[in-house]
């Protein structure tokens, strides 16, 4: 399992509630799960993701720098912005990869070794269809004990995102040898090709 990611108990479900696809017209998602370097990596290799870009969400615009939110006193949290074809993947099937491989939908206020209110766990949705389908997956992570811990993200509605400091963006592909990287992203980033074979670009 990748670093930080709780062992699961069980099989995450497929979605069984999802949005309808918007052909011609992209959609977004905003998902917060820890520090956003990893939460990027995995959704940017996903087919049908066309931009991921990393941020912030949660806070205000005046408090939206990489500096005032790593005091954890903004209501911010690191986050990613996808936006996505849905004709080519779904949300509840971004959903899905967001809990069984991007981060641990079990960790209060901290992803790993990453500690504070800023990594928290969150989905911000766009939209009813989007809330109405956080909450029945969390549901039917909860009813398949696909955790061996009960989960703890915060469903929220989105207000706005906040684009992070241009270093950030593509961290990973940038800086493979990072030790952070390396040690926590790398095997998320793996997980993610093995557990979602099909759906990974090529």
């Amino acid at each position: 399992m990748a670093a930080g990611l709780a062992v699961a108990a069980g099989e995450f479900p497929e979605p069984a509630v999802d949005v309808k696809a918007t052909p011609g017209k992209l959609q977004k998602a905003v998902f917060a799960g820890g520090c956003f370097w990893c939460t990027e990596a995995v959704f940017e290799m996903i087919e049908g993701v066309t931009d991921v870009v990393s941020g912030y969400s949660g806070g205000s615009k005046e408090t939206a720098t990489y500096e005032q939110v790593g005091s954890g006193r903004t209501g911010h949290a690191e986050a990613v912005e996808i936006t996505f074809d849905s004709t080519k993947v779904t949300y509840g099937q971004l959903l899905k990869i967001f809990f069984s491989v991007a981060h641990d939908g079990t960790q209060l206020n901290r992803q790993g070794p990453d500690v504070g209110p800023q990594y928290r766990s969150a989905v911000f949705y766009v939209g009813e269809e989007q809330k109405k389908a956080a909450v029945a997956y969390i549901a039917a992570m909860t009813k398949a004990k696909s955790y061996d811990k009960p989960v703890v993200t915060e469903v929220a509605a989105f207000q706005a995102f906040y684009a992070a400091e241009g270093y950030h963006q593509n961290f990973c592909r940038r800086n493979p040898r990072n030790g952070y990287v390396q040690a926590i992203a790398g095997p998320k980033v793996e997980k993610t090709k093995k557990s979602f074979p099909g759906m990974v670009r090529k």
